[in-house]
């Protein structure tokens, strides 16, 4: 009985890893760099996207599209991809940009950002979702859920994520009535509420409809 239980536990635990095994590059010609940004759908704060290179080798048993980790284990996997990654940066865009622009451009734009400030240039970049901007003559892939499949993909979900989270939460000290620290500037329905209570403050993007729904009759 004990062998059998024992069997099916690793058994489970086999299966777990091979569905959470994640590809360690598209191709082994070129440099490639994974892109993925965080904070698109917020109502408030900037875009946050980072470029990462990995070496063929590079592998960590946490490593998954950002979404699927735990806050504890983003920050784990933030300080070992800082330290074993060939080349990594983060870049931002503005609230105040991304109403002059819009949100697509403003994600692009820090993508393409991101891709200046690396030490490496490469050959080839893995762009997570359906759509991109051309960066230099660079060619590129857009996967769909790209930060669940490429490894790349997902390092950069991940430092876009904890960069963003952390910088919301400075955002928060000034903007406490929002808890930013928690939310960090979704959509959530204390944001909305808060929203409603004490409108939208200089960091709010208000090219999104996001106005509060209170209408204040004249007095």
């Amino acid at each position: 009985m004990f062998f059998v239980k024992s069997f099916k536990k690793i058994t489970v635990s086999l299966i777990f890893a091979f569905h959470n095994m994640l590809k360690p590059f598209y191709q082994q010609q070129f440099i490639e760099a994974g892109c993925d940004e965080a904070g698109r759908g917020c109502y408030a704060g900037p875009v946050f996207a980072a470029a990462v290179i990995l070496s063929k080798d590079f592998y960590h048993p946490l490593l998954n599209d950002s979404k699927q980790v735990t806050e504890q284990n983003r920050n784990t996997l933030k300080l070992f991809i800082e330290t074993h990654a060939v080349a990594f940066a983060v870049a931002m865009i503005g609230n105040d940009e991304i109403d002059r622009i819009n949100i697509l451009k403003a994600s692009f734009k820090a993508m393409h950002n991101a891709l200046d400030a690396l030490k490496l240039q490469p050959e080839l970049l893995l762009i997570d979702g359906n759509r991109f901007t051309a960066y230099k003559k660079i060619p590129h892939h857009c996967i769909i859920k790209g930060d669940s499949i490429y490894a790349s993909i997902a390092a950069a979900s991940i430092l876009a994520k904890t960069y963003r989270d952390d910088y919301m939460r400075q955002l928060h000290e000034e903007f406490p009535q929002y808890n930013w620290k928690k939310n960090k500037g979704y959509g959530t329905a204390e944001h909305r509420s808060a929203i409603d209570k004490f409108g939208l403050c200089k960091f709010h993007r208000k090219s999104f409809n996001i106005q509060p729904t209170q209408v204040k009759l004249p007095l």
